[in-house]
């Protein structure tokens, strides 16, 4: 079954430049061949840079717990490293309006 997916991911390195293209290899190679789609919003502060990956799109994932499991079976090391914070919403499609019962 197809779900409605929404992943936002914040990730945060001392500023050296570049990260929101580093961040956007990451990104392509984690989720190949997926119907997910992403906005990167980067920010620089003081001596640290930012980015923000709102990610959305149809997955095969039911829950945010089977999306964690994807994360830890195929995500980089540079992900990880990276990795501030995250919020994920995972919404299975449901067939009809549910009111026949």
């Amino acid at each position: 079954m197809i779900s409605e997916t929404f992943l936002d991911f914040c990730f945060i390195r001392k500023a050296s430049g570049n990260f929101g293209d580093e961040i956007e290899q990451i990104l392509q190679s984690l989720f190949k061949g997926t119907k997910l789609h992403w906005y990167l919003d980067e920010k620089e502060i003081e001596e640290a840079e930012v980015v923000v990956a709102e990610v959305k799109g149809m997955s095969r994932w039911q829950s945010e717990s089977e999306v964690i499991q994807f994360l830890e079976e195929h995500a980089s090391e540079h992900f990880w490293e990276f990795l501030q914070g995250y919020q994920m919403y995972v919404y299975p499609v449901q067939k009809g309006c549910n009111s026949c019962g």
